[in-house]
């Protein structure tokens, strides 16, 4: 219960800052979490200013907010990092279960999605592990290898979300290598005592992520410049949720849309392009055009 809470109040320090605008007094601040907490989620222990500072560490470690005092004037958010990109959306997600969990009628309005991967593994480990900077240790089931088992120990980087399911990004003990674990897929998570000490050398891990669609899988694929085109209906589609940062229309008419991407080619980004296999026609890159095809020629082969 005292996680949830803090998560709850997390959400009210963020949505408090956007809505107010540049400084927030820290009595008005205070007097607003309690007042928050108490009506939308029956927490009548009080909130002090000293457990607000906490949260405004952790704030700053887990979405790279950092939040300041200014003599006179209040608190304000005086800088966000790189990581920080996507946390409202995260904070939105986060602020409907907390909803969803203090009052039951709110589950008559909101239909979260029932497919959801199965996870055994507490989220509060991962975060006192990027906290702390700790290994964590876990043990992992590799589906494409007869569902083998291995022992992992893992410096982690981040948690990332792609598709409805939760991943660990981190340096693998083993061979030092950056890699992503599916979470559900671990169990006998735990928290090593061992600190670690970040790597300069480490690779700009969200620098490959921003350039990648859904997880990232090697570093060593180029960043490529896409054309793509689709009829109006997937196009409106595309339009109003763009398959990825860099998307750029190139040509919208009642024939279609035709848009250009820079990214590097996953899995994950082919597979999206045959969800609307439908329409979508692949101008370039040339060898893009070619796995489609060949993809799409062995399932009608399949389905004869």
């Amino acid at each position: 219960m005292a996680k949830m809470n803090q998560l709850h109040r997390i959400v009210l320090i963020v949505n408090k800052f956007a809505v107010k605008g540049k400084y927030v007094q820290a009595a008005e601040l205070v007097d607003y979490i309690e007042e928050q907490m108490r009506t939308r989620f029956s927490d009548t222990a009080g909130c002090s200013l000293r457990t607000l500072q906490r949260d405004f560490k952790d704030i700053d470690t887990l979405f790279g907010i950092t939040i300041r005092h200014m003599d006179g004037k209040g608190y304000y958010v005086a800088d966000t990092k790189p990581q920080s990109d996507g946390y409202k959306s995260l904070l939105f997600n986060m602020e409907i279960l907390g909803l969803m969990d203090s009052d039951s009628s709110i589950s008559r309005y909101v239909l979260p999605e029932k497919c959801r991967p199965v996870i055994n593994v507490d989220f509060s480990v991962f975060f006192d592990a990027i906290r702390e900077s700790k290994y964590v240790k876990f043990n992992y089931t590799y589906f494409r290898y007869g569902n083998k088992v291995s022992a992992k120990m893992v410096r982690p980087v981040f948690l990332k979300e792609s598709q409805n399911r939760w991943y660990l990004v981190g340096y693998d003990r083993k061979d030092d290598r950056l890699k992503c674990f599916a979470i559900e897929r671990m169990d006998s998570l735990g928290l090593l005592p061992e600190k670690f000490v970040l790597d300069a050398n480490d690779i700009d891990v969200r620098a490959l992520f921003n350039e990648s669609y859904g997880i990232w899988n090697n570093p060593d694929d180029p960043v490529e410049e896409i054309i793509l085109k689709y009829d109006a209906l997937d196009g409106s589609f595309v339009k109003s949720l763009p398959l990825h940062t860099s998307q750029e229309i190139l040509g919208d008419d009642e024939s279609g849309i035709t848009i250009r991407l820079h990214l590097r080619i996953t899995n994950d980004f082919v597979m999206a392009l045959l969800a609307r296999s439908r329409s979508v026609e692949v101008i370039a890159p040339l060898h893009l055009r070619h796995r489609v095809r060949d993809v799409l020629k062995n399932a009608y082969e399949r389905n004869l």
